[in-house]
């Protein structure tokens, strides 16, 4: 009997409407055009500004986009996993919420947070589901809105994040496409230099954790980058050594858009030249869990079946991984 494998057999994307340019994030703190392009290689963000909307409204989006997409009724859906670090609440999970939304009600769901690694440790998690030929159909998002915790009076970390998701839609297949191999990691000593100081039970908010900006994203930049270089490279090139893919067979490098220096690093480092990588962070930031279903989505004309892509990611936590997979379809003209 043929191996049962975990094919994406769709992927979608969404950005909020409103752009938010780095000239006009100069207007709001000390930085500049050239100084973010230079240090990031980011030119603009979406931001979700519509009152009352948050991650579950981009999630929902972009669910229903991808079921319209696939031709995939909801009630079909075996199960949704929901990667985010931005939920709408603590709980009831984001990824419940977004079912709700688009009328998902024959499945569980559940959300995942890795913070820039939610969305392949997601991927990893959804395909065993189908390894194991428990579901059908599984729908793995990637969605949030980081703008609810950027300070943006920190010049450091707003350039960096913007807002949006993508999914994807993955399904059985016996045909050798799909994921074939996962490496995934963590080192939790690494949560010292990229978290968010207070909200959870460690230091439940109040008036003086309000007050000290605590809510928002801190990170120490020189130790991110030294640790997301060497590791997104690394287990990159691990992956294809593991599977003998030299850079000449290999298709596409999909790597998390966190700093255009750290996505040039690691190509080089895996001699990988750049018209194979999938680059938009100048576009739309580093959307954390959603950046990878981004770049799917935006370069799924361009994919072919068959092709050898690589997908790596570096994040909070301290968190990181490869997948290794054949893309499973053509897209349709």
């Amino acid at each position: 009997m043929a191996k049962i494998l975990a094919a994406i057999t769709g992927v979608e994307g969404y950005v909020p409407d409103y752009i938010l340019t780095n000239k006009e994030l100069a207007t709001m703190v000390d930085t500049s055009d050239e100084w973010i392009m230079e240090r990031i290689g980011i030119k603009e963000r979406r931001i979700l500004k519509e009152p009352g909307k948050g991650t579950s409204d981009l999630g929902a989006e972009v669910v229903n986009k991808l079921l319209q997409k696939t031709s995939t009724p909801p009630n079909s859906i075996d199960l949704l996993i929901c990667a985010t670090v931005t939920p709408d609440m603590q709980f009831p999970a984001t990824a419940n919420i977004i079912s709700d939304k688009v009328g998902i009600t024959n499945a569980f769901s559940f959300d995942i947070a890795a913070g820039c690694s939610g969305f392949l440790f997601a991927l990893v998690t959804a395909s065993k589901y189908i390894e194991a030929g428990q579901f059908n159909k599984v729908i793995v998002v990637g969605a949030e809105k980081m703008s609810s915790i950027v300070d943006y009076t920190d010049r450091a970390t707003c350039p960096i994040f913007g807002d949006g998701a993508g999914a994807v839609l993955l399904e059985p297949v016996t045909d050798g496409l799909g994921i074939i191999d996962s490496i995934l990691k963590v080192d939790g000593a690494g949560r010292v230099f990229l978290h968010q100081k207070a909200g959870g039970s460690l230091k439940p908010a109040t008036h003086e954790t309000v007050d000290a900006r605590e809510h928002f994203i801190y990170q120490e930049g020189q130790a991110v980058f030294k640790y997301a270089v060497s590791h997104m490279a690394d287990i990159s090139v691990e992956m294809m050594k593991k599977h003998n893919i030299s850079p000449d067979d290999l298709d596409w490098f999909v790597p998390h858009q966190a700093n255009m220096r750290i996505i040039e690093a690691a190509a080089r480092r895996m001699g990988i030249k750049k018209e194979k990588v999938m680059i938009n962070i100048q576009k739309y930031g580093n959307t954390t869990a959603a950046t990878l279903p981004l770049c799917l989505w935006e370069w799924e004309p361009q994919l072919h079946k068959g092709d050898n892509i690589i997908l790596a990611t570096f994040g909070a936590g301290f968190t990181w991984g490869s997948v290794y997979l054949k893309w499973a379809y053509d897209t349709k003209k």
